[in-house]
């Protein structure tokens, strides 16, 4: 059977749906929700806020992979890297794509609900920076960190769904992580953006590495990376937690400097390698780290 008859019904348009946001990868986000809930429940999360919380993590993720698709689809054609993505190949439609992503921002809004009054408050803050931060790279070449800043509110909102609290003393830790998630994001989306660099500059789009060349570029990203360490150390220190914490903390550092390693300005081959695999790796190793300084106090 033909893709394009497999991707007719409607399981394999939501197939194709999948592939096409590489939903596999939701791991990679998923523990940057848990640490802040882990945090805000000092390690006692309720089922119901663990379930939801997934929900809404996953649903977040899935609209804002959508609507970057969409958004990006006319250039992602032009682009060699992405010509061939479900979309460009004519396996599932524009609109489809849409109303996929508006059902997950629907779903999201309904986790929210589910988990608390202030989260469902703010939930149209994180809907305008999910729909808005696939745009900012035709404005502004800080658009990495606008991406970095909306995968920094999963922290932030699964530490509100849990705690009821934004700006009082004690949710010093969910502003220390989630500024951490936002340097580690913006640092390795600029990474992954050398991969573009000539498409960028042919089509005026705003990146780091178009403006400001790939040496420069891998700088920003080591200096983001320096930057997320000392500020997940620091919510490591104002949350109190245990000895277990630090060690994994060192294992991130390591990390990021093997990340480094695996690109220079002369060879960007191994750039996927540092995106996806290294960094789901410091995703997992974050997560269990703050785990394990929540249940071993110093």
């Amino acid at each position: 059977m033909s893709n394009s008859a497999t991707a007719s019904s409607p399981l394999g348009r939501l197939r194709v749906f999948l592939d096409l946001i590489r939903f596999e990868h939701t791991i990679f986000a998923l523990p940057f929700a848990y640490s802040g809930m882990i945090l805000a429940a000092a390690g006692k999360p309720s089922l119901n806020q663990f379930l939801w919380i997934t929900v809404a993590m996953a649903s977040a993720r899935t609209s804002a992979m959508a609507l970057n698709r969409f958004a990006d689809r006319h250039l992602d054609a032009r682009n060699p890297r992405t010509a061939a993505r479900p979309i460009q190949k004519g396996l599932i439609g524009a609109g489809q794509v849409l109303a996929f992503a508006l059902l997950s921002m629907l779903l999201l809004g309904f986790a929210a609900y589910q988990l608390s009054t202030l989260a469902f408050w703010l939930c149209p803050g994180a809907l305008f920076f999910l729909t808005i931060y696939s745009y900012t790279k035709r404005f502004t070449w800080l658009c990495h960190y606008v991406l970095g800043f909306t995968d920094a509110l999963a922290p932030m909102g699964a530490w509100v769904a849990v705690s009821g609290t934004i700006l009082s003393q004690s949710d010093w830790p969910a502003w220390w992580l989630s500024g951490g998630v936002m340097m580690w994001i913006g640092g390795f989306d600029i990474l992954y953006a050398l991969q573009d660099i000539e498409v960028d500059r042919r089509e005026g789009l705003f990146s780091i590495p178009a403006r400001f060349g790939v040496s420069a570029s891998l700088w920003a990203a080591r200096l983001s990376h320096l930057a997320a360490t000392l500020l997940f150390a620091a919510a490591g220190w104002s949350a109190q937690l245990g000895p277990l914490f630090w060690p994994g903390l060192l294992a991130v550092a390591i990390l990021f400097v093997y990340e480094h390693r695996l690109v220079h300005p002369d060879d960007l081959t191994r750039v996927d390698v540092a995106f996806f695999t290294v960094n789901s790796y410091i995703s997992l190793i974050l997560f269990a780290a703050i785990v394990g300084g929540i249940y071993w106090k110093w």
